[in-house]
């Protein structure tokens, strides 16, 4: 069985880790602040880490971090390796190093996670990756303790591009039942009513069915922060760019996320969006 190290824990890297060692794997755990997860191993430094782990998992939080770990990895030994990059970064952060990551004797693919860290927990997220055919089914073992949604997509990058496609949808979703609230709120529709219908029939959405003790005040778990999302959009938008595209419906998503960080709810959970759209007065 592989040796798992995984390499940055935050909400979602501390999910992963604390997921491998529950189903049994092997795991150590690094972060460059020190941070340790409660049931999982800390390697004292990521020298330690790579040199007692076979598969490293990158859970990192922007394309500076990982550049700077995917650069201290590079000086050290990866034959045999391989590498697993979850984070939400544009893939020319990975892409740009592979040819030196093969010359080491390592492979690498990229498999953004989508879903938060319940559930990562839960073994429900979505994980498309990225990368060549025998590197993407070693990663798929590897990634069979956190998820049982796991799609091999395309070349490396072509991971990032897919979740880019479905948490595109899922923000959409949100941006577009935001925008009907306020016509809910002035016919006088409570807004219980509103989500429970909506969401038992076909136009639902599973995220948005799952928020709604969130909406209500109900569970005030977070398991994803608004700002976390804006973040991301920040990549996605970066990464239609990249492709000569444009996304008007990442724009609207932005807006109306920034409007929420004005209000004061950029560490809440994304439920807050359709409370704040509701509450609003409509003219």
């Amino acid at each position: 069985m592989d040796r798992i190290g995984v390499i940055g824990l935050g909400r979602m890297g501390s999910a992963i880790a604390r997921r491998m060692a529950t189903e049994g794997r092997s795991v150590l755990g690094w972060t460059r602040s020190g941070r340790a997860v409660d049931g999982v191993k800390s390697a004292a430094d990521l020298e330690t880490l790579v040199a007692n782990s076979d598969t490293l998992i990158l859970s990192l939080f922007d394309d500076a971090a990982v550049s700077a770990v995917l650069d201290a990895l590079l000086s050290l030994d990866l034959a045999g390796k391989q590498i697993i990059e979850t984070s939400t970064v544009v893939p020319d952060v990975l892409i740009s190093r592979i040819d030196q990551i093969k010359a080491l004797g390592a492979t690498a693919v990229d498999a953004p996670i989508s879903g938060g860290p319940e559930l990562v927990m839960a073994c429900k997220c979505g994980i498309f990756i990225g990368g060549d055919q025998d590197a993407a089914a070693r990663a798929e073992v590897c990634l069979s303790a956190i998820s049982g949604r796991i799609f091999h997509v395309g070349p490396l990058g072509a991971g990032l591009a897919m979740k880019v496609i479905n948490n595109g949808m899922i923000q959409a979703y949100f941006n577009g039942l935001a925008d009907f609230m306020p016509l809910a709120r002035k016919a006088g529709l409570p807004l219980e009513t509103v989500l429970r219908i909506v969401c038992g029939g076909p136009a639902g959405l599973p995220m948005v069915a799952d928020r709604i003790d969130k909406v209500l005040g109900k569970d005030d778990e977070i398991g994803f922060t608004i700002n976390a999302a804006l973040k991301d959009t920040d990549v996605f938008k970066r990464v239609v760019d990249s492709f000569g595209l444009t996304s008007p419906m990442l724009d609207a998503f932005e807006a109306t996320g920034d409007a929420a960080i004005k209000a004061g709810l950029g560490e809440n959970d994304p439920a807050a969006l359709i409370n704040l759209a509701y509450d609003s007065k409509p003219d």
